[in-house]
């Protein structure tokens, strides 16, 4: 039986492989050094422990945090309903109102109706053509009872990056918590807590090279001393935040890639910009009526969302299947409902034309990106022939 061939990969926003030197920091905690962190009366616990704290200290020094601000957790979605859910359920006293944006992932937008439901009311403010906030409506809905701003640092469909200083300045002039899902931003854009006044923020590590299953939380200690109710009881680990024996390999794995990433990420976003504009550049030689997305300037270096104009999206992806792309978010992608950040920014409707989101990576080369320029020119020209009227 022969092995099929898969797809070339271009899909680096739903998830990423785990990057070779975080893999071997991870393996023998699997097996050689299997003791528990919470074990404090033996060599084994201790050895796991240190390997804990050692993770800690890298992926906070990838956002200019306090290891004492990391709050390990499964990933990004637990991490956005701890903030968001936490937050809310600690401060009813100071206000039972959020504002967040239309276009914010499933896992924000989800628990905000949790919220609501519970009785507290909820803002989402809507977004440009570009995907971008406007800031004065920002202001506008920031009221005297707003606990909590959360935006996303990176749209993970259209690339779209927030100002985040600009917002997080103005959620604390108005005595507001400002949280980010950073799970697309983390590893790939300079994030600095202090200087972007963020309290609280949400990244994962399998969108930046390290494994699924493991995330963090930044919780800001000071300036102000941010208070979250856990959603998880048990066992009082993570200071109470989080219960729950930790996944000692994953958080291995997690902490590696986090420092990879702050050694390399300024050179490799300098390639990975590059791709994406010989992309971008590419099709647009070969084709006309090519639309991007988002906006262009703010946007994450290795991320372009277009659409086609004249073609239909499933019969586009169907039709490129030597190529591993997707239409939008990898969470959302069992539903045919139309995505919600494309209709936030107006770029759904009959004549809006198939759309692909392309996720460039670090093992993305010049030849793929013309593989894949080639293979989308022909296709797309292909199906505009098969809609004309005869």
């Amino acid at each position: 039986m022969t092995t099929p061939v898969r797809p070339l990969y271009l899909d680096y926003h739903a998830t990423t492989p785990v990057d070779p030197r975080a893999l071997a920091e991870m393996l023998p905690f699997f097996s050689e050094r299997f003791g528990n962190p919470h074990s404090r009366q033996h060599a084994w616990g201790w050895e796991a422990d240190k390997a804990v704290d050692a993770a800690r200290r890298r992926i906070a020094a990838l956002i200019n945090a306090n290891p004492a601000e990391v709050v390990f957790t499964s990933g990004a979605t637990e991490s956005n309903n701890l903030a968001i859910k936490g937050a809310a359920e600690r401060l009813p006293d100071r206000g039972r109102h959020v504002v967040t944006l239309v276009s914010e992932h499933k896992s924000v937008l989800d628990a905000c109706t949790r919220l609501e439901r519970s009785g507290f009311e909820v803002t989402r403010l809507a977004v440009g053509p570009d995907g971008l906030i406007d800031l004065d409506r920002l202001r506008a809905a920031i009221a005297p009872g707003t606990i909590l701003v959360s935006v996303m640092a990176a749209n993970n469909e259209i690339g779209t990056l927030q100002p985040l200083a600009e917002i997080g300045a103005m959620a604390h002039e108005r005595g507001a918590l400002f949280h980010t899902d950073a799970a697309q931003a983390a590893g790939k854009i300079p994030i600095d807590v202090e200087a972007m006044r963020i309290d609280l923020l949400s990244l994962t590590g399998h969108k930046f090279y390290g494994p699924k299953g493991a995330g963090a939380l930044f919780v800001r200690r000071r300036n102000p001393k941010v208070s979250l109710a856990p959603q998880i009881d048990g066992g009082g680990q993570e200071n109470g935040l989080r219960s729950g024996t930790l996944n000692v390999p994953g958080i291995v794995g997690l902490g590696c890639a986090a420092e990879i990433c702050r050694v390399e990420m300024a050179d490799e976003s300098v390639r990975l910009r590059a791709l994406r504009d010989r992309l971008l550049g590419g099709l647009r030689s070969h084709l006309d009526d090519v639309r991007v997305n988002g906006s262009m300037d703010a946007r994450l270096p290795h991320n372009l969302h277009v659409s086609f104009g004249g073609v239909e999206g499933e019969a586009l992806l169907m039709a490129l299947g030597d190529l591993a792309v997707s239409t939008g978010s990898a969470c959302s992608s069992g539903s045919h409902a139309p995505s919600h950040v494309l209709q936030a920014i107006g770029a759904v409707g009959p004549q809006a034309g198939a759309s692909i989101r392309f996720g460039l990576g670090r093992t993305t080369t010049a030849n793929e990106i013309d593989f894949a320029i080639d293979r989308v020119a022909a296709v797309v020209s292909a199906l505009r022939r098969q809609t004309v009227p005869s």
